[in-house]
């Protein structure tokens, strides 16, 4: 299953309060996502921070169990924009779904979309969210991985098409949007809300400490 997104690659200036302030100087701080989501999440927590996608191409899991897959790839996502860089942290994700013990991709159509939220309806899935962040300067790596529990109430054929109509599920892991108008479908959640959207915020804060940048 291609779970890839592959982006030109851009710098966008983001505004926020916070600055990366170490002995040895500042430090530019790099999202290495096109992700308007991670991107937003970031900003909520006050950092400041560039956004440059990476354009790795993603492989397909083999025998990786799927934690060690979603840091894997969050990883080499991070290599690639950290080896354009030579005094910068690197913030890199990969979030996707795991049902029935496979991966679950994103769909690119109406019929695609359509067949997923059937797949998940009355049922429940995991979310599972790698994330890897690279100090250039003292090459200093870390890789960690989240998984939330969702819970899906059982869909109507109605509900499935008008929310396919809506194409917001175009292009979303598992078929909908958590923060969108696919909250309506979410009976319960075990585990970190934002982990589903593409961040998991306590996680990576705490991560993000071990390389001199505290939120608060």
């Amino acid at each position: 299953m291609n779970i890839s997104e592959v982006h030109e690659s851009t710098k966008l200036l983001v505004d926020g309060s916070l600055q990366c302030s170490r002995e040895n100087g500042m430090k530019t701080i790099i999202l290495a996502s096109a992700s308007p989501r991670r991107k937003e999440l970031l900003e909520k927590i006050g950092l400041r921070f560039e956004v440059e996608p990476s354009n790795y191409e993603e492989d397909m899991p083999s025998a990786l169990e799927p934690h060690e897959f979603a840091k894997k790839i969050s990883l080499e996502k991070a290599k690639v924009v950290a080896s354009k860089h030579k005094n910068a942290i690197v913030i890199a994700a990969d979030t996707f779904i795991i049902f029935g013990g496979q991966i679950l991709g994103k769909p690119h159509t109406e019929k695609e979309a359509r067949k997923t939220l059937e797949t998940i309806s009355g049922k429940s899935h995991s979310v599972i969210t790698g994330f890897s962040i690279i100090d250039t300067g003292t090459s200093k790596a870390l890789s960690k991985s989240v998984e939330t529990k969702i819970y899906i109430r059982k869909l109507t054929l109605a509900e499935i098409n008008a929310y396919v109509k809506s194409k917001e599920p175009l292009d979303r892991a598992g078929a909908y949007a958590i923060q969108g108008l696919g909250s309506v479908f979410v009976e319960k959640i075990e585990g970190d809300y934002f982990n589903v959207i593409g961040l998991p915020l306590s996680a990576l804060t705490e991560a993000l400490k071990e390389f001199g940048i505290n939120i608060l």
